[in-house]
């Protein structure tokens, strides 16, 4: 049975939520410009964005690549694990690492790194004339030639900081979810909120990088969870109904 990502989509399901924030997000952007520039300011001195020394806020960045690792770790080992005990059938926390890996493949690395990061050209904003740099300002959304590799938009970081909120939300089971998601939340946030701190990235760069990942896993779900689930749900009214 073919199955489209179009089918049964309803306003209140993640996947339109997520859609219709994004477009609300990227059009403040590009209309507001200003609001990058303003909240950049606000970590910006004389000495620069001096914060980017701070021993606490650099160990914090790095603990990401290794909270990443031990979720990756964590992620195959469900898979591994799904597949040993039930070979010819995909259970329901298989599948889910499955998207979640997926997600990160398409998400981060595609997506964000390997076509908006390389191909938009926006100069991050320690690299801005405003604040000490040689580079013109260019707002969210435009294509410009101010950056040639690794540039501001969007953040890469930021899309992996999103995805590990994902993996919380999707593999905690649901009775510890009160407490473990606002933990993975405010974890993320930080991470996210000390790319700006530290120069390297814009507010739009951040919450466009949050959206975009949250689009694509979303997405994903969607095509790998909810359709098979409602595809078995018609099957089995039908053979209820021809019975």
């Amino acid at each position: 049975m073919r199955l489209s990502l179009a089918v049964g989509l309803r306003l209140r399901e993640p996947v339109v939520v997520v859609l219709i924030a994004t477009v609300v997000l990227s059009a403040y952007f590009v209309a507001l410009p200003g609001v990058d520039m303003a909240v950049s300011a606000l970590f910006h001195s004389e000495g620069g964005f001096t914060l980017s020394g701070d021993p606490a806020l650099k160990a914090l960045r790095k603990s990401s690549s290794w909270t990443m690792g031990v979720m990756l770790l964590g992620l195959m080992a469900t898979i591994a694990g799904g597949l040993i005990r039930s070979p010819r059938h995909l259970t329901i926390p298989v599948r889910r690492a499955l998207v979640l890996i997926a997600g990160l493949v398409l998400a981060s690395g595609l997506l964000v790194n390997g076509v908006l990061k390389s191909m938009w050209g926006r100069a991050r904003p320690i690299q801005i004339e405003a604040f000490g740099g040689d580079a013109d300002f260019s707002r969210a959304w435009s294509v410009s030639d101010q950056c040639l590799s690794n540039c501001s938009f969007v953040s890469g970081e930021g899309s992996s900081a999103a995805w590990m909120v994902a993996v919380v939300a999707v593999m905690t089971p649901p009775q510890w979810r009160r407490w473990t998601l606002p933990a993975a939340v405010a974890y993320g946030a930080a991470l996210s909120i000390n790319r700006i701190a530290f120069g390297g990235h814009f507010l739009s760069d951040i919450l466009l990088s949050w959206a975009l990942t949250g689009l694509v896993l979303a997405a994903l779900c969607r095509l790998a969870l909810s359709c098979p689930r409602k595809a078995r749900e018609t099957r089995r009214a039908r053979r209820f109904a021809a019975a």
